[in-house]
C-alpha cells in the first residue's frame, strides 16, 4: 500500500484511541508500524481455522486467497486479494472500512486481533 495510505489508516486508529482509550486500537497501531516486510500475511484457510460463525476480525496486514471459509465473517484488514475477497464475500462476510469498524465497535468489544 501507499505511505498516505499507511499513514491515514495510523491517524484514524490513533484518533480511535484517544477518543475511547480502548488497548485494541493500539494494539492494531503497533502492528501496522511494523516494516512492511514483517506486516502479517493470513489465508482465508487459516483464518476459516481459527474463527467462528459471524465473528468481528481485524488482520493488521495482508489476507491472501488460499484455502476455503464456509462461515460469515466481518473483517477488517490492511490490504487483501481479489480471491479472499471473493471467498469471504461468497461466505456471506464483510469487509469494513476502517472508520466504520471504529464507528461500529467503538470499544473493540466482540473484535479480535488474528496476525
Amino acid at each position: 500500500m501507499f505511505p498516505d495510505t499507511l499513514n491515514n489508516t495510523i491517524w484514524t486508529l490513533r484518533n480511535a484511541l484517544k477518543k475511547n482509550k480502548v488497548p485494541i486500537w493500539k494494539a492494531v497501531i503497533k502492528e501496522l508500524s511494523r516494516s512492511r516486510s514483517n506486516r502479517t500475511e493470513v489465508n482465508i484457510g487459516q483464518l476459516a481455522h481459527v474463527t467462528k460463525d459471524k465473528e468481528v476480525v481485524i488482520v493488521p496486514g495482508k489476507i491472501l486467497g488460499s484455502g476455503e471459509i464456509s462461515h460469515k465473517l466481518t473483517i477488517w484488514c490492511f490490504n487483501i486479494s481479489e480471491a479472499a475477497t471473493r471467498k469471504i464475500i461468497d461466505a456471506g462476510g464483510k469487509i469494513l472500512a476502517l472508520d466504520s469498524l471504529v464507528k461500529k465497535y467503538p470499544d473493540g468489544k466482540g473484535v479480535r486481533i488474528i496476525g
